[in-house]
């Protein structure tokens, strides 16, 4: 059985409105952690850079604007669903991305026969994965305190 699904969608990183390259995207999907995907981004001239979030954010982010924090994800036009904007923040830093919607859409379909949304928590071995990423960032709080 497979456990994960994997797909590379080109997306245009804009550096400003006039300037903006294409980059090779990697998106990744793992039944270990059934809430989260993965997009591995491959800068020119940087190590990849990979940033995890939830895939309900990228599901709903395909139709409406929505993210808090450090992700938002939104349509650039809410009536054609053609391309959808990927905002990542790091403090004051920031990197926008633009890609296709259908690549995304195939990718989170095929995320949902793999897992299907809410069903996430069924998986037996998820609450151990939790348990031990819960007492990770406890004990790295405990060690900066």
């Amino acid at each position: 059985m497979r456990e994960s699904v994997q797909a590379e969608v080109m997306m245009s990183f804009l550096v400003s409105e006039e300037l903006s390259f294409r980059i090779p995207v990697e998106l990744r999907y793992e039944m270990s952690d059934p809430y989260a995907v993965r997009l591995t981004f491959h800068l020119p001239g940087d190590a990849p850079v990979t940033w995890v979030f939830g895939r309900e954010l990228m599901i709903d982010g395909v139709g409406r604007p929505c993210g808090e924090g450090d992700v938002h994800i939104s349509p650039v036009d809410c009536e054609v669903l053609g391309e959808v904007l990927i905002r990542l923040q790091v403090g004051g830093d920031q990197a926008l991305f633009r890609s296709s919607t259908p690549p995304l859409v195939a990718f989170l379909d095929r995320t949902d026969k793999l897992v299907p949304l809410g069903q996430e928590g069924a998986l037996a071995d998820f609450d151990t994965h939790l348990d031990e990423a819960l007492g990770r960032i406890l004990a790295e709080e405990q060690s900066a305190g």
